[in-house]
């Protein structure tokens, strides 16, 4: 159900991206959605979070209201506090609170999972295993030319870390994210890097180009796994899907 890059244990860090499958939410969600209890039943989602803790070996599980902005959660004691099974889905869950709006989540707390769900964005997950300060932030068009990764990096800096190593996760590759030209040419001209062509011939942007460029002028040590969104059945799609899809997640603790 899910790809563990780094096993808790040794360095202390775990990170983890994951699929759709094994789960219980049924289509067009099939089956390990955890995105919207609004959108699909919200107790599906719930149960898939309790499969998604279990299969981890976290105790919490921190989610946000991601806006595709900029904006980068502390996840402290404080925030901790009232969080329990079920506060993933926020305010669609019964009795639920509304989730902080942000697209970044840090924490030097152990046994908390941060996760970013996507559906064709990138999750970026991050790791000063010394430092013992970890992140995760939601990388779309609108986000990463914002300029949602440097400040990321930025507050993990602030909280001691040093020597960061990111992971860009599945999204959405330059052959297949078609967008209009005027809007390539913006994004062409505020990060080069993302230029690219979809594979008909039309203009596309390469988001995880651009965040790997982004993070490298940032001093982060850059891993790209590589896999694309809409090409891979066992991972949401909400362009191939035509926006009747769930989300999958990227995931980091220690």
């Amino acid at each position: 159900m899910f790809d563990a890059l780094i096993e808790p244990g040794g360095d202390g860090v775990g990170v983890a991206f994951t699929d759709r499958l094994d789960g219980v939410s049924q289509p067009p969600f099939d089956s390990l959605d955890l995105g919207r209890g609004g959108v699909d039943d919200a107790v599906a989602v719930a149960a898939n979070f309790d499969l998604l803790r279990q299969r981890l070996g976290v105790s919490k599980i921190v989610t946000v209201a991601q806006v595709h902005g900029v904006g980068v959660l502390e996840v402290t004691f404080d925030v901790l506090e009232g969080w329990h099974d079920g506060s993933e889905l926020g305010a669609s869950a019964p009795g639920g609170k509304p989730l902080v709006k942000a697209d970044a989540m840090v924490t030097r707390l152990p046994g908390v999972a941060l996760c970013i769900r996507v559906a064709d964005c990138l999750p970026v997950l991050f790791a000063d295993a010394a430092a013992g300060v970890v992140a995760a932030a939601h990388a779309g068009r609108v986000g990463l030319l914002a300029g949602v990764l440097p400040a990321t990096v930025r507050t993990m800096r602030r909280l001691g870390a040093q020597q960061i190593q990111a992971w860009i996760g599945p999204g959405i590759c330059g052959r297949c994210y078609e967008v209009p030209q005027a809007m390539a040419d913006d994004a062409w001209a505020r990060l080069p890097t993302t230029k690219a062509r979809t594979t008909w011939g039309t203009p596309s942007i390469d988001l995880a180009a651009g965040a790997s460029a982004q993070l490298q002028d940032a001093g982060v040590t850059v891993t790209d796994l590589g896999h694309c969104t809409f090409e891979t059945p066992s991972l949401y799609s909400h362009r191939r899907d035509k926006g009747a899809t769930g989300r999958q997640a990227g995931l980091v603790w220690q």
